[in-house]
Formats: C-alpha cells, sequence, structure tokens
C-alpha cells in the first residue's frame, strides 16, 4: 500500500520538493531521528518546514516557532503535506500507518512514559489515535494514554477508524498549532 501511495503521490512530492527547493536554502528533505518500535532510533523523512539553523527539538519547545518555518513550511504543517515523505518509512518497516507518532530522539518524557506502559513495543505510526484526539494540544502523558489505549483495542477495523477520522482532522487541520 505504501508503494502504490508513493507512486500516486509523485507528482505532489516532486512539486513540493521544487516549492522547498525554491524558497528556502538547505536540503528538501529534513531527516529526523526518531524512536522506533523497542526504542531503536530511525532516520524519518519530512519535507524540510523550518529554517535550516533551527534546533533539533519539539516544536513546542521553540520560543518563536513560527519564526523559523519556511516561506511554505506554515502550509505544508497545516496540510500535513510535509508528512508525505514518511511513507519511505513506511514501505522499509520503521513505521506503519497507523500507530503511536514516532517520538523525537530527545523528547525524555515520552520515551520515558511509553516505555513504562509498554507503548514502545508498537511500530509507530503515520498517525495514530493520540494524533486524532488532540495532536500538539494535548500534554504528554494524555497523548501516552491514548497511545496506550490504542495498543490495548488496536485492530484492523480500529486502525480504519483512525486512518478515516485522520482525514477529516487533516482537512481541518485540527490539532496543529505550528
Amino acid at each position: 500500500m505504501s508503494l502504490f501511495l508513493l507512486i500516486i503521490s509523485s507528482i505532489p512530492m516532486l512539486i513540493i520538493a521544487l516549492l522547498v527547493n525554491l524558497t528556502s536554502k538547505g536540503p528538501v528533505l529534513y531527516w529526523s531521528d526518531r524512536i522506533g518500535k523497542n526504542n531503536i532510533v530511525f532516520k524519518m523523512p519530512k519535507f524540510r518546514t523550518m529554517n535550516i539553523d533551527t534546533m533539533a527539538v519539539a516544536t513546542h519547545l521553540l520560543s518563536n516557532p513560527d519564526q523559523h518555518l519556511t516561506p511554505i513550511g506554515k502550509f505544508l504543517r497545516k496540510s500535513s503535506m510535509d508528512e508525505l515523505p514518511q511513507l519511505i518509512s513506511i514501505f522499509k518497516g520503521d513505521m506503519s500507518f497507523v500507530g503511536p507518532r514516532p517520538a523525537l530522539f530527545n523528547q525524555d518524557d515520552l520515551i520515558e512514559l511509553r516505555t513504562k506502559k509498554g507503548v514502545y513495543k508498537l511500530i509507530p505510526g503515520l498517525t495514530g489515535w493520540a494524533q486524532i484526539n488532540g495532536r500538539d494540544d494535548i500534554p504528554v502523558p494524555v497523548k501516552v494514554d491514548f497511545d496506550e489505549y490504542y495498543m490495548k483495542h488496536r485492530s484492523f477495523f480500529f486502525d480504519i477508524k483512525i486512518l478515516w477520522l485522520t482525514i477529516f482532522k487533516v482537512a481541518g487541520s485540527a490539532g496543529i498549532k505550528h
């Protein structure tokens, strides 16, 4: 499925890559160190939405995140189009379509709570139960509670529900601060 989606999204991804390249200095993709299944670090690609001199921290930890965005960065984030290259990670097996979002390598509080609750055993996802229930708007402990709920109730039909609800959340930019 990820290969199929990579193929059909190749033209939009090429256009986005060109826009990123034309509107800011630096590489088109940002390869972020993320925590995967069993707390193993992997490289996750995203279209670059921040200037190249921005610190590698969660966006909410920046004092003024908007000042670090590239000219098209805000649009890419609001539309979640910056996430399209993650189809590569899904194809490689580092991620799945549904699961807890992969933590940044330096989000120690999130990693620690997920480890305590056993969530670290799951393959991280492009979307997840926590994303459709608040995304950036919820504190880390609540996010991990949603991740744990997903872990205990996951099924094919629950994944379909999450994917379906994600479409509506993305369309409305729900829960996205920056």
